[in-house]
């Protein structure tokens, strides 16, 4: 018999993640303490436990994110699932998840208007089961890199145009280095800050990035990269690892300093290749929408696919009310009035 439960073994979940061919760092226990010290976000994690083995058969983790407090709070939770739902293909695993994502969906209910499930993986046999729970599906796309060949390979599947502008930052003086005290992941938070401004779009407090930095780096499970020209900090990209993957977390740049994302890109990619299987670009958009780093993403010679995302309206009521609430709320945070 399952049971859904919040109150389980770490070291047992932990190796559920590790071993599971999808495990990410999103679904570890070591997530959940990076979203305790993040300001506006609440873990949320289940697993479906068999209740005569204690054995674990799926687990979710998700982060309930509420940018505005007070009364307008119940009007701005969201709740996203980065790489996740997680659970072993079997007749129990099948079963599990299906219990087990009733059950996040009926606490969300009281937590959140709606949920979003960013995939890093093909979930096509998991798609009937989503869309029974009330999922919806969207195309969004992404770019894979293999890193399981040496530094030299990789370069030669770079688009001529993305080594040119590699070429061009060295010749500029833009030197890449690893971030070493907290002054200077302010001065990596400030960029990607502004970056996010530039294009009209919230970010997420420094909390959570000290938090990374501080539980994360130590361990080698993230690295944040600094782009120095005379000087001065002019780009950042902080990437995260776990098991065979590396994960594009985020970036920001001066707009003003050429080819300093390029310089970024090749130094993840030269100082992991052979180390690690792939690096996942975090995301490139809907293919019918407008993103403005597509083709910049797209010209590191990754493989193009399509993992989609599943979303589910918790409120449809307070929804279309935050609609309304949040595009205030974004021109707010991102300085337009």
């Amino acid at each position: 018999m399952i049971e859904i439960t919040d109150s389980f073994d770490k070291v047992q979940w932990d190796n559920f993640v590790s071993d599971h061919p999808h495990g990410n760092i999103f679904q570890t226990t070591e997530m959940v303490e990076v979203y305790r010290q993040a300001k506006n976000y609440e873990p949320v994690s289940l697993a479906a436990v068999d209740t005569v083995s204690g054995d674990i058969f799926a687990v979710v983790q998700a982060a309930v994110i509420c940018e505005i407090r007070g009364i307008g709070s119940s009007f701005s939770a969201r709740s996203v699932i980065h790489g996740g739902p997680l659970a072993f293909e079997s007749r129990e695993g099948t079963e599990a998840v299906s219990v087990l994502m009733g059950q996040y969906n009926a606490l969300m209910k009281k937590k959140a208007i709606y949920t979003q499930i960013r995939n890093i993986w093909d979930i096509q046999e998991s798609k009937q089961m989503l869309e029974s729970l009330g999922y919806t599906y969207s195309d969004h796309l992404n770019y894979l890199i293999d890193l399981d060949r040496t530094a030299d390979t990789v370069w030669q599947s770079i688009h001529k145009s993305r080594r040119k502008g590699i070429n061009r930052a060295e010749k500029a003086g833009i030197e890449i280095k690893k971030i070493e005290n907290d002054a200077e992941l302010v001065d990596s938070y400030n960029l990607i800050e502004q970056t996010y401004r530039n294009v009209r779009m919230p970010i997420a407090d420094i909390s959570l990035f000290r938090a990374v930095y501080n539980l994360f780096a130590p361990t080698g499970m993230a690295d944040f990269y600094m782009a120095i020209q005379d000087g001065m900090p002019v780009g950042t990209r902080v990437v995260l690892k776990y098991n065979d993957l590396v994960y594009d977390w985020y970036a920001g740049s001066k707009k003003e300093v050429e080819y300093v994302d390029e310089a970024l890109v090749w130094c993840v990619l030269k100082e992991n290749a052979g180390t690690y299987k792939t690096f996942d670009f975090g995301g490139a958009g809907h293919p019918s929408k407008p993103y403005g780093v597509r083709e910049f993403k797209r010209r590191f010679g990754g493989k193009e696919v399509n993992f989609g995302r599943y979303e589910k309206t918790h409120d449809k009521f307070k929804n279309r009310i935050a609609e309304v609430g949040y595009g205030i709320y974004k021109k707010l945070k991102c300085g337009q009035f």
